[in-house]
């Protein structure tokens, strides 16, 4: 993998929390590809861009708030997140909580698969 490969996952990654964070759906769901799968706790399998334009724009249950990417670490067309996120559900309840993403990429470097983990006190 060259850096120049490095790089561009790294702003692609960094670019999908700016778009999330400001509200922009038609951007976020044009970084994955067609059949790509989101993969979150609480949810079904969240599947292709109509799947994920519906859970940005309705199913999600955050209203606003920003990403922190704590560390981004780059492999063969992986990367992973250590990242906080702030914010407001659409509830009127502020939250304040950990989360791991663990994204892959096509060719094309669009997202194919995303999964997220969030920190929370189980045991």
């Amino acid at each position: 993998m060259t850096a120049f490969e490095v790089d561009q996952i790294t702003e692609r990654v960094r670019r999908y929390y700016t778009l999330v964070d400001d509200g922009d759906v038609q951007g976020v769901v044009g970084l994955f590809a067609d059949s790509a799968v989101y993969e979150r706790p609480g949810y079904d399998p969240i599947v292709g861009r109509d799947g994920l334009d519906a859970f940005y724009r309705g199913w999600r249950v955050i209203d606003s708030g920003s990403h922190t990417v704590v560390a981004l670490v780059v492999g063969a067309s992986e990367a992973a997140v250590e990242g906080r996120f702030r914010g407001t559900l659409k509830d009127g309840s502020e939250v304040d909580l950990r989360f791991a993403d663990f994204f892959r990429f096509d060719d094309d470097l669009l997202f194919v698969v995303r999964t997220t983990y969030f920190f929370a006190p189980m045991v």
